[in-house]
């Protein structure tokens, strides 16, 4: 008999060998049916595949992240189970599951697939389900898979096998079809009761550009058909929200090849926007006691052959600059602290000087690969609203939650009501590929539960996330639409602070190391807005939006009065335009909801004799009329409750 452990910490007896399954089983069959994957001592692990010794088990479902990953995954080798019946000779990347359903990387030699494939595969993967196949798991030598990959041409199989180590080299097999993988999958292919081939996109493999183009085929599955049904509508939903086609509409941004792929052109009202959020920031991080820094675009290679990031990211960064002068280079800013790190050295610290916050909005500028650019959202050249904090060990928790206070204040003003956080510690049983002594390690992991626990932010706590130079608290957000996104995070760092030698002078006049802190509470300007857009559908908060008002002449006859109320709002600090054209206010009236105007101001005759506007707010209607001074005042009092209150109420 072996024991078997439940998160709850009860125990429970079982024969030796017996599967998850079996153990949810035990538990309750309807319980059992609904179970997808599981944990066995903190290792993801089929729930038919056999435990043999004591052991610590977590169970999942379709709600749970693992779950979904087990079932998509299993999707995806049942897409190339179908791809390989309808395409004999075809060649296989790698197929993971990702956030949302599953892709598969594929050589198709001579046959070629396009959209309209889809139908075809879609019904082949259903008539491969209806068999109810077994996902049998299989142990092989090193030697053994790559003659069995090797015997049927799959050359990128062989190349993963060939980097692996003997001995934890595993294979699926369905049907006719097997993968090299190491799972975990279903059972069978029974569960999986609605199939969607969604798109085709070119993927180098490995992601390097000298390598062969193969064609990536993604894909998403349900265990029930509403469940398709509906992700379906959301994804219609999605692509009018899609913010690269309302930055478009709106003229904030544009993308130009001759600049260079990946480098937004923030368009005038876009930077409008952009300065709005950063200038909403900076007021913010003053109140807290932040000192505001910029720093250069470019940095000598040896910065960061000190941070350690030439090392670790240098091969896929953008490469050297070099200067007329033999050997010097330099690299365009990867990332904002190497330069925060020699700004704490400028001058000799001491602990009075502590904690020491520095902010910048820096540029930094990354290579991300042709096929991984994604409008804002996956850009070469971006901001970050940088921060970092030098700070004693004792001190993190009060700046922990200092920077959440900052965070939940932007969240709220911007209408993010629905987010959660999560906890990354490090896993406690591989302690060796972590820096930091074990009690600053504790200090910092207590102080980020413990700060939450004040905040009553229920947070999620990972075991094993964490970054090697230290734990971090990261905030996803859910947009509108149900997206997850990750915007704010808070990161200590020991690594740093050692590399660069940063030290000072503390009461016991000895010196010592200073923590240090990075924090971005949007994350990057440049996805930050893509969310934002994207979470609005173009509506931006009252106190954002580029135009907050639009004044309407019902006739030419009226312009000159819609361009003095234009002139008084401005002296008010509202932002108004006129539009002037030459059409009938009905078609006025159409265009500027279109344009997701907060508020339109119809003018006519009644409207000049009265110094009064007739106000429309966009999605409510008719508001009457009202006098000029007092529009303004009412616009401004709830841009003030937006940007003023909103940690308050």
């Amino acid at each position: 008999m072996i024991n078997i452990k439940f998160p709850d910490g009860s125990v429970r007896q079982y024969e030796s060998g017996v599967t998850p399954l079996q153990v949810a089983e035990s538990i309750s069959p309807r319980f059992a049916a609904d179970v997808l994957a599981a944990k066995v001592n903190g290792k993801e692990w089929d729930i038919a595949r056999p435990i043999a010794t004591d052991a610590d088990i977590q169970l999942f479902k379709w709600d749970d992240p693992e779950g979904k990953h087990a079932f998509w995954h299993s999707s995806a080798h049942l897409l190339a189970e179908a791809l390989q019946e309808l395409y004999p000779g075809v060649k296989f990347g790698i197929g993971p599951a990702i956030e949302n359903g599953f892709y598969y990387d594929i050589d198709p030699g001579q046959h070629k697939i396009t959209a309209e494939d889809f139908p075809k595969i879609e019904k082949k993967m259903q008539e491969l389900v209806a068999k109810k196949e077994a996902i049998v798991r299989a142990d092989i030598s090193k030697d053994d898979a790559l003659k069995m990959f090797g015997e049927r041409g799959e050359e990128y199989k062989c190349e993963l096998i060939s980097e692996l180590e003997d001995g934890n080299i595993t294979t699926y097999t369905q049907g006719s079809f097997t993968d090299l993988c190491r799972g975990p999958h279903l059972p069978s292919t029974a569960g999986i009761k609605a199939v969607k081939i969604l798109s085709l996109a070119g993927a180098y493999w490995r992601g390097d550009e000298k390598r062969n183009q193969l064609v990536r085929v993604y894909g998403i599955t349900f265990p029930k058909k509403k469940m398709l049904d509906e992700y379906l509508v959301l994804l219609e939903e999605a692509k009018k929200r899609d913010h690269r086609k309302l930055g478009k509409e709106m003229e904030l941004f544009a993308f130009s090849e001759t600049v260079g792929k990946g480098l937004p052109l923030w368009l005038p009202k876009g930077a409008a926007l952009r300065d709005r959020l950063e200038q909403f920031l900076r007021k913010i991080q003053k109140q807290y006691g932040y000192l505001q820094v910029i720093t250069p675009h470019i940095g000598n290679k040896l910065l960061y052959v000190t941070s350690g990031h030439w090392a670790k990211y240098g091969k896929d960064s953008f490469q050297p600059i070099h200067t007329p002068e033999e050997g010097e280079e330099y690299l365009l800013k990867p990332m904002n602290c190497p330069h925060h790190c020699e700004i704490y050295k400028a001058f000799p610290r001491s602990y009075r000087e502590l904690p020491l916050r520095l902010a910048e909005f820096g540029t930094v500028y990354r290579y991300e690969q042709s096929g991984e650019l994604h409008g804002l959202t996956r850009v070469r050249g971006f901001t970050q609203d940088d921060a970092h904090i030098f700070c004693a060990p004792e001190q993190i928790k009060d700046e922990f939650l200092k920077v959440m206070d900052i965070i939940l204040y932007i969240f709220k003003a911007l209408d993010f009501k629905n987010f959660e956080a999560q906890i990354s510690l490090r896993d406690p049983k591989n302690k060796e590929k972590y820096i930091g002594s074990d009690e600053n390690w504790h200090l910092a992991e207590n102080a980020i539960i413990e700060a939450c626990a004040e905040k009553g932010l229920k947070a999620r706590q990972v075991e094993g996330e964490a970054a090697f130079y230290g734990p971090k608290l990261d905030f996803m957000v859910k947009d509108a639409i149900g997206r997850r996104w990750q915007l704010g995070t808070i990161q200590v760092d020991y690594n740093l602070p050692e590399r660069f030698g940063l030290e000072y002078t503390g009461a016991d006049n000895q010196k010592h190391r200073p923590v240090m802190i990075h924090r971005a509470p949007f994350g990057s300007m440049e996805r930050f807005v893509a969310v934002l857009l994207e979470h609005t559908a173009g509506r931006l908060p009252l106190w954002l939006v580029p135009e907050q008002a639009v004044i309407l002449p019902i006739s030419e006859k009226f312009n000159d009065y819609a361009y003095r109320v234009a002139k008084e709002l401005d002296k008010e600090g509202v932002r108004a335009i006129v539009d002037d054209r030459n059409e009938k206010i009905g078609k006025k009236i159409r265009d500027n909801e279109l344009k997701k105007v907060p508020y339109l101001l119809i003018v006519g005759e009644k409207e000049a004799e009265n110094d009064e506007v007739s106000v429309r707010k966009h999605g409510e209607g008719d508001k009457g009329m009202m006098k000029i001074i007092n529009f303004a005042d009412a616009l401004n009092a709830e841009v003030e409750k937006m940007t003023n209150q909103s940690s308050q109420e």
